[in-house]
């Protein structure tokens, strides 16, 4: 194939292109609604207080810092619940409906956060309840999602359907914050969240478009020993594990995201428009290294690059938690986000050609359970730090420990070093099931 041909290869596949356009739509409402939820917490219980008593002295914690804390652990319980259910479900039935049911579940979800807010009927508690109500939709969704990739474009060019459903991912999740910022400085949030359903039920129409139907797999039942198959083949899986375990770890100790309206209101004052703006930064960074993935042929040495962009992410981490310009501020967290884009394009590229399709939504569910709840405690983690040393400690103290555990990581799995995929995918390609357009 010459080489111009080669440049966003996957948007050729027909059925590609309705997830493509259904990802980008359903994230950015996720997106808006996420930052909605969050700001909406943040105001909610700004300013006050509460006293813990910790060997015989009370410690004032602050209760925006910890709230937001919270919602990570409103996010991760669903997914350690339903998560590897989720992957017995796309193993099993038919990866397209699950993605079709589920944003309809998530549409549903904003469509009460939208009333009782404009009601003013909400509280603090009922959004933690609607919040994981919605992570657990996410939960049952993913592994569909993630698995349904490798069925739509031929396997030479699931590199390339990656990169490019993470390029939609940061568009969308650039477009969103900032729309949802400047609707909660000049409207009711009750709006963004009505948006948001809207986004869902649109997401919903376009998968629906998807002509595959997967066939139902052998042996695929729901029980403990279909599910520890899964559970056996990734954690067997050296190099599977290696990336896993970074992931989690990395993101677990360097996760600043819900932080955001701290570092916006209190760091730098420049209050709800200046926090829509600085969540578009880490998207934006993750946009551009995404686009200069999706444009260039098949990366070299994937395993360094894979840890060189983990090792950005905590640095650029530890550097935004003590900033206190703006400008700075934006450009580290852009970086952290083309860290993550670089990383996760890797991450998923070894993952799918190393698992076979009867695997795949097992294999995904497990890793869900490490790269879904790794953000999400870290969250929890920074939240517990900040109200008692304040965010900008908490976030340059997980950064750059970050840093030093992806060290570790070179050291002890010399196969991530060492992987070239270059090489793998020299391999036959696996038949493609989605249709050219």
């Amino acid at each position: 194939m010459p080489r111009r041909l080669r440049r966003m290869v996957a948007l050729r596949y027909r059925d590609f292109r309705f997830l493509w356009f259904g990802e980008m739509v359903s994230t950015a409402g996720m997106q808006m609604q996420q930052f909605a939820i969050n700001w909406h917490v943040f105001e909610l219980l700004r300013g006050q207080t509460f006293a813990v008593n910790l060997f015989g002295n009370t410690i004032m914690l602050g209760s925006e810092a910890f709230g937001l804390g919270l919602l990570g652990l409103t996010r991760v319980i669903p997914v350690l619940m339903f998560g590897l259910v989720g992957g017995l479900l796309a193993d099993r039935f038919d990866r397209r409906g699950i993605m079709i049911v589920m944003r309809l579940l998530a549409a549903l979800v904003a469509a009460a956060l939208t009333v009782l807010t404009l009601s003013e009927q909400i509280g603090v508690e009922m959004i933690y309840l609607l919040t994981a109500l919605g992570a657990a939709a996410v939960a049952l969704d993913f592994p569909a999602r993630q698995s349904i990739e490798a069925n739509l474009v031929e396997a030479r060019h699931l590199s390339n359907a990656i990169s490019l459903n993470m390029l939609v991912t940061k568009i969308a999740t650039i477009a969103g914050p900032a729309l949802a910022g400047l609707l909660v400085a000049q409207v009711n949030i009750g709006l963004v969240y009505g948006i948001s359903a809207a986004a869902y039920l649109t997401a919903a129409a376009s998968i629906g478009g998807i002509r595959h139907r997967g066939a139902l797999a052998k042996g695929a039942r729901i029980s403990w020993r279909t599910l520890s198959l899964g559970i056996r083949f990734t954690f067997g899986k050296r190099i599977i594990m290696g990336t896993m375990l970074l992931d989690f770890f990395a993101t677990l100790l360097a996760s600043a995201r819900t932080m955001l309206p701290i570092v916006a209101g209190e760091t730098l004052g420049v209050g709800a428009a200046g926090y829509g703006l600085l969540a578009t930064a880490q998207p934006v960074g993750g946009l551009l290294a995404g686009l200069f993935l999706s444009l260039r042929g098949e990366l070299k040495r994937q395993g360094i690059i894979f840890l060189a962009s983990v090792a950005t992410y905590g640095l650029a981490t530890a550097i935004f938690g003590i900033s206190t310009s703006f400008a700075l501020s934006y450009f580290v967290f852009s970086l952290t986000g083309a860290g993550d884009i670089v990383s996760s394009v890797i991450r998923g590229t070894i993952r799918q050609l190393t698992t076979p399709d009867k695997l795949r939504g097992r294999m995904v569910s497990v890793n869900m359970l490490f790269f879904m709840t790794g953000p999400q405690l870290g969250e929890v983690r920074a939240g517990l730090v900040a109200s008692i040393l304040g965010a900008p400690l908490a976030i340059f103290s997980g950064g750059l420990a970050a840093a030093l555990l992806t060290l570790w990581v070179a050291w002890r799995f010399p196969s991530i070093r060492r992987y070239n995929n270059a090489a793998d995918l020299k391999r036959k390609p696996m038949r493609a099931r989605g249709s050219k357009a």
